[in-house]
């Protein structure tokens, strides 16, 4: 048996092999053993208490804690194994790239979840806009610092050379620089968002040919979810380049309809026709009544022309409160016999 252990096999004893294959497998079995426990026993506890960062946290850390295990195993078993310095070297410093990329992963998912479960309820509780829109830059700012901090440690660790690369890096700075144009011009329309504040989130705005009520700012792009349930991602550096409608700064949104009764229509039935349009607003708590309009103000090719302006309150469903207005004309009008004109053609014959 000894005889068997002691045999050779590129460049390691059968012993040594059984050894790292054994810390290998036994990396696997325990994280999956871990894994186990989390899923089984420690959410469950978790579950039952009052508080949801608990859960939110074990959630982050469950994936690289199990992977961490595995990678523990995988490094403590190459080291039972002699290899030519050169590829030792390599995979010693891949295998130390690979367990700080796994705990960089860690810190960052536990950040995230911190984040999630503490800083963002505060910021919807606070009556203050900005929080909202500047928690989720910070957010993925912090993430993204997290990263490059860990990858340098990482390289580092590795063996690399951390000043010549970014000696590197600034030679080819220029390239990127002109490479990035767009995404430089998106970060400054962020920066900018922020500074004016042309809108907040919730607001209803309109930027070209889209609209939509804002979803999210971030440092690249601002989302906005269109009436049709649609969610939309715009550059931020077409806020800068284009105007910009806010719909819900106005203090009521105005509503013009144009009204068009048959030329056979009474003069009585006209003034009847403007009383019951200037009735129908007067009783109604969505409209503000002091600068509404009701006019008599054309002769049109096939009608009698009634001008209606009307303003809806800001905090009122506009939608709904139009529907509910334009239902009521049409029920009021066909009550009084009034007859809404359409293009006609007479023909008369000698």
């Amino acid at each position: 048996m000894e005889d068997f252990l002691s045999k050779a096999f590129y460049g390691n004893t059968v012993e040594q092999w059984f050894y790292s294959l054994l810390f290998v497998l036994g990396g696997i079995l325990f994280s999956k053993a871990i894994y186990w426990v989390i899923k089984e026993v420690v959410k469950k506890l978790t579950a039952k208490t009052k508080t949801n960062l608990d859960d939110a946290l074990i959630d982050a850390l469950e994936k690289p804690v199990v992977y961490g295990i595995v990678l523990t195993g995988m490094w403590m078993g190459f080291n039972r194994l002699t290899f030519p310095e050169g590829f030792e070297n390599f995979m010693q410093r891949a295998l130390m790239f690979a367990l700080i990329f796994n705990i960089t992963w860690l810190i960052v998912r536990a950040v995230d979840a911190l984040i999630g479960e503490i800083l963002v309820p505060l910021a919807e509780k606070s009556e203050n806009t900005f929080d909202d829109q500047i928690i989720p830059i910070l957010r993925t700012a912090a993430k993204g610092l997290l990263w490059i901090i860990g990858i340098i440690v990482g390289l580092d660790n590795a063996g690399f050379d951390i000043m010549a690369l970014i000696a590197g890096l600034g030679i080819g700075g220029l390239a990127l620089a002109l490479a990035a144009q767009d995404t430089v011009k998106n970060v400054f329309g962020g920066v900018m968002i922020f500074i004016d504040k042309p809108f907040k989130l919730g607001d209803w705005v309109v930027i070209g040919g889209d609209d939509g009520v804002v979803d999210e700012v971030g440092i690249r792009s601002t989302r906005i979810r269109k009436l049709d349930g649609r969610l939309v991602t715009i550059p931020n550096s077409r806020f800068a380049e284009s105007s910009v409608t806010n719909n819900s700064a106005e203090p009521t949104r105005k509503v013009v309809v144009n009204l068009g009764l048959v030329y056979g229509t009474a003069p009585d039935k006209m003034e009847l026709a403007m009383n019951m349009l200037k009735d129908i607003i007067k009783n109604n708590q969505d409209i503000v009544t002091e600068n509404c309009l009701v006019s008599f103000n054309s002769w049109g090719d096939f009608s009698l022309g009634i001008l209606f302006i009307y303003y809806i309150r800001k905090e009122a469903d506009i939608l709904n409160t139009q529907s509910k207005i334009n239902l009521e004309i049409l029920n009021r009008f066909n009550e009084k016999g009034l007859e809404f004109a359409y293009p006609t053609q007479t023909i008369y014959k000698k």
